[in-house]
């Protein structure tokens, strides 16, 4: 038994170096919530990173946020700096019930149903995706990402469709990569 035990491990442990979550995607510093979190930054505007939380996770978000801007030309700026995006990273990914382990580096390598999903975000065409899919799942698959496109062209200071806009968007990119099966749409950041 402990034989077949250590066999189960491992190839947990294989599949998980291969297989992220779509979320995974937005632990980057190429993602789009570290992005995003840099324009609030340097427009002055946290919406940009708040829409990437739910409202229960805005007034942490928000603290992290003025302390950047409290810092602003100290020594210690690049510290704060980090906190906050790191908060946002881990305040978002607790929103969708995943744990955080740190923000991965630039260029760490996503699956390529996650670079297709944005590849076709970017194109406004689903085509980036075929034959990534499954057949079965296409349909499916077109839904989501018609209403994530239906949904893109929002005020950042309007947080309820900034919300909304994000809720559709990781409910795509879940959809995309396999993780939600589900067909009712639902998901953790429904406001």
């Amino acid at each position: 038994m402990g034989f077949f035990n250590g066999l189960r491990a491992a190839a947990h442990s294989w599949k998980s170096l291969f297989i992220q979550p779509a979320s995974a995607h937005c632990d980057t510093e190429d993602g789009p919530a570290v992005q995003d979190a840099r324009r609030a930054l340097e427009t002055g505007n946290v919406n940009y990173a708040l829409k990437w939380v739910h409202a229960e996770g805005e007034d942490e978000v928000r603290a992290a946020f003025d302390a950047v801007r409290a810092a602003r030309g100290g020594d210690r700026v690049e510290i704060v700096e980090r906190q906050f995006l790191e908060t946002l990273v881990r305040v978002h990914r607790a929103g969708e019930g995943a744990g955080f382990d740190g923000i991965k580096p630039t260029g760490t390598e996503l699956p390529p149903e996650v670079v297709a999903a944005d590849a076709a975000l970017e194109s406004g065409t689903i085509d980036p995706l075929r034959g990534l899919i499954p057949d079965e799942r296409w349909s499916e698959l077109e839904k989501r990402f018609v209403t994530v496109l239906s949904k893109k062209e929002f005020d950042v200071d309007d947080l309820e469709a900034a919300r909304d806009y994000v809720a559709a968007y990781v409910h795509y990119f879940k959809y995309a990569e396999g993780e939600d099966e589900d067909h009712h749409g639902g998901h953790v950041h429904h406001h």
